[in-house]
Formats: structure tokens, C-alpha cells, sequence
């Protein structure tokens, strides 16, 4: 069956509630009643919350599961290039048969009645769960965490809250106390509960709503730790010390990320947690558009010589400065002019991202992200970054982008070639790795 059926059902479930985004559990929790509580069916769950750095997580927790020798499901959002990428059934993506069975089931059972597209979709992902067998589903929020359509588990295996920032601010609030006690809504009573690297407000808020449920806490930095050295990671909690490779994901922020899966996995012990499993999936995880290195495709032919090309999806401040502090360490270890070519939502702070890049970046090509109604023009998104210091240009696409940083390159042909990041948008990223990828 071709892809096009799906996505024919997809547009007609978009229709079914007037707004995108509409945080209340009351629609999914009668949804999956009617299907007969397919959320009660599932192998043990990992829930991930966070601002930053969940799907990451998501993927070392995947990937070290699976060198264990487990199947694993994974559900995911959103997706890049297909929205099969979101729902892994047992290590594969699921078949587009599957995935119009699950959908058309849910639309059928729904009856036309109010409801999200994340949260039928989100149905339709738990009703495949439950009918593969698996030994464990890995579970990304959508956002937020009390009222995403993902917290419907009744008493997942283990929670896991990722770093809290500023992200979503006209769903979830511009504080950062309020967003954590939304991320913090996934926390049960007695599940163990693995929070991230985080900032003394949010960690205080996590910790106070864990305390009052009686979850058992391990916290990165007090209870678990990991740093690199020799080129190589070292983890260590209470249960002792790691020598492990540096993950395959790129920058210091993977690191941490993977040491709040293997936090994860070594609280639940037994086959989930064996060395061998967590150093193999180090060296193997796979995740897209998190510091990826391009390789082929147009961009990368229309790229100056010799220039690398990164992309990364991340879209908030606190993003930014993770992958800021990246393209540092490239920098300390093999100097190159650094470009930015950005496309950012209208929702999104675009001065807090670009800003993070002051001091680093020679010049930023704006873009439009094309066929996204909610992108900033390429116009007003150069305002932004000139307001954030930064010398910009904006450009009709990102082909025009890389070629005005080509035709800049040349012109400074003494210097080394450039080291150019395609940045701002999972969108964009998703744009870039249909053609690209």
C-alpha cells in the first residue's frame, strides 16, 4: 500500500478538533476506553518528559535495550520526513498496513467525535503496542507532561525527566517553575523517577512533586554522574564506575543525555542494564538531525570545498546553547568560520536561539521554511538575527543560503573551509533530510 493512504487519513483526522493543541486528557482517556484500554496492555514503560535532549534519551535508551537483546517499541514526535518514524513497533518502523489499520480503527471507534490529532494518533500507537509483543516500550511526551496525551499509563516502570527550559511558551507558561510542575505531572506514586541535568528552580520543583508521591529519585549530578576523559565516557553512580566510548551522538549534551538512559537502566538492573548492551549501544544509536553530519546530497554538492555541513533540529534557547557549546569544541579542536543558515516558527524566541551563537558564528543566512505556514519569513527572521549581533542575510531558499555562503568562502579562499550549520527547526531539519538525508 502506498504511503498516500495513510497520509489521506492523517489529513482527515486533522479535522477532527479545530485546535492543534488543546491540553486535557478527557478526549484520548474516552477514546481508549472505547478501544478497551489498550494502555493496559503494554510490555514496561520508560516515559520521557523534558524541554531538551528527550528524544536523545529516548534513543540511547533504545538502542542499549536492543543490544541487550530486547524488543523494544518506541513512540516518538514529531516525526522528520514520514509519520511512520514515530511509532516502532518491536525494532521496525511500522508497515504502512498497520499503521491505516490503526488509524482507520480509531477514527471508526471515535465516531467523529472531538479529539486531537496528537491524541488519536497517540491512540492509534498505544492500540499497536499493545497488540506486538515487546519487553519494553519507550515513550516520549508531545509536550508538557500532566496533560499530553502520553500520560495515560497507569504505573509505567520508570519516569525520566530530561532538562526543563523555556519552549512552548503559549501552551505551557514563560516560567520556568510552571513548565517543570507540567513536565513533573508524569511522576507516580513509587515509580522510580531519573531527572536530568537541571536548573536549581525546575530541579526543586521535580524533586518536591517526587517527594510527595513517594517516587524514588536518582538526580544527574547527585546521584549519578558522567564526564568525558581520554577520549572516552565515564559514568559512575552508586553502584560503581564506567569506561565507556563517547556516544556516537555528537557534543558534550550526548553525553549527559546518555548517562541519564544508562541512570535509567542501571536503576531497573537485571538484562536491562548489562556493560556490554550499554557500550555497544553507545557506539550504535541513531538519532536524525541532532548534530548530524551531511554527507551527500544538493546541499552538500552546492557546499563550499571541503566544508562540513551539520544539521540540528533544535528550536529554543536552551537548545542552542548545547549545540553553541558544540560547534566550540569543533572549533578548539580544528579552526574553521563558522555559518549558520536558520529557519525558525514564529512561536519560537529566535533571538534567545541566535543569541546563543554570539561571539562564534561569521554570518547567518535566514530562511523561510518552505510550505510551513507558522515559519518566519526569511525578512523577519534576518531582524531577529541582526537584533540578536549577529551579521545576517536573508535568502529566497536554503539552495540561495548555501550558495551565498559558498560565494562568502571564496571570497576568503586564504581562510580553511567553512564549517556550516543548518539550524532553527525540526521542520526545517525534516525539509533538509527529504532532499538530503
Amino acid at each position: 500500500m502506498s504511503v498516500a493512504k495513510s497520509d489521506a487519513i492523517l489529513d482527515r483526522l486533522i479535522k477532527l478538533h479545530p485546535k492543534k493543541i488543546d491540553l486535557v486528557l478527557d478526549r484520548i482517556l474516552r477514546l481508549l476506553a472505547d478501544l478497551g484500554h489498550p494502555e493496559t496492555r503494554l510490555p514496561p514503560v520508560i516515559h520521557v518528559a523534558g524541554t531538551n535532549g528527550k528524544g536523545s534519551v529516548c534513543a540511547f535508551t533504545r538502542a542499549m535495550l536492543e543490544a541487550g537483546g530486547h524488543k523494544v517499541h518506541v513512540y516518538s514526535s514529531p516525526h522528520l520526513v514520514r509519520f511512520h518514524e514515530r511509532i516502532r513497533l518491536a525494532g521496525s518502523l511500522i508497515r504502512e498496513g498497520d499503521l491505516m489499520s490503526m488509524l482507520i480503527e480509531c477514527e471508526d471507534v471515535n465516531a467523529g467525535k472531538p479529539i486531537t490529532f496528537f491524541e488519536i494518533t497517540t491512540a492509534a500507537a498505544l492500540l499497536a503496542f499493545s497488540r506486538t509483543p515487546a519487553d519494553a516500550l519507550v515513550l516520549e511526551v508531545g509536550l508538557g507532561g500532566k496533560y499530553d496525551a502520553t500520560n495515560v499509563i497507569p504505573r509505567p516502570r520508570m519516569t525520566i525527566i530530561t532538562p526543563v527550559g523555556l519552549d512552548h511558551a503559549e501552551f505551557l507558561g514563560n516560567n520556568l517553575a510552571d513548565i517543570a510542575a507540567e513536565k513533573a505531572g508524569i511522576v507516580k506514586a513509587g515509580v522510580p523517577l531519573i531527572v536530568g541535568p537541571q536548573d536549581d528552580g525546575p530541579r526543586d520543583v521535580i524533586l518536591r512533586r517526587a517527594d510527595a508521591l513517594g517516587a524514588p529519585v536518582s538526580v544527574f549530578g547527585q546521584d549519578f554522574f558522567a564526564h568525558q576523559e581520554h577520549g572516552r565516557m565515564v559514568f559512575q553512580d552508586l553502584d560503581g564506575l564506567l569506561d565507556l566510548p563517547l556516544p556516537r551522538l555528537v557534543g558534550r549534551h550526548q553525553i549527559e543525555n546518555a548517562a541519564v538512559a544508562i541512570a535509567g537502566l542501571r536503576r531497573v538492573g537485571g538484562n536491562w542494564a548489562l556493560d556490554h548492551a550499554i557500550e555497544t549501544g553507545l557506539r550504535t544509536v541513531e538519532w536524525p538531525a541532532r548534530l548530524q553530519r551531511l554527507t551527500r546530497g544538493t546541499l552538500v554538492e552546492l557546499a563550499p570545498d571541503g566544508a562540513e555541513v551539520w544539521l540540528d533540529g533544535g528550536h529554543n534557547p536552551h537548545g542552542a546553547a548545547a549545540v553553541a557549546r558544540a560547534m566550540a569544541d569543533f572549533e578548539e579542536r580544528a579552526e574553521k568560520p563558522l555559518y549558520l543558515i536558520c529557519g525558525m516558527l514564529q512561536t519560537k524566541d529566535a533571538i534567545g536561539f541566535l543569541s546563543a551563537f554570539r561571539g562564534l558564528v561569521r554570518h547567518v543566512v535566514t530562511v523561510e521554511i518552505e510550505g510551513e505556514g507558522a515559519s518566519l519569513g526569511a525578512g523577519a527572521l534576518y531582524d531577529r538575527a541582526r537584533g540578536a549581533g549577529l551579521d545576517a542575510a536573508p535568502a529566497e531558499d536554503i539552495e540561495d543560503a548555501m550558495m551565498q555562503i559558498t560565494a562568502r568562502a571564496q571570497a576568503n579562499a586564504h581562510e580553511p573551509p567553512p564549517r556550516i550549520l543548518i539550524c532553527g527547526s525540526l521542520y526545517l531539519a525534516g525539509k533538509v533530510l527529504a532532499e538530503n538525508g
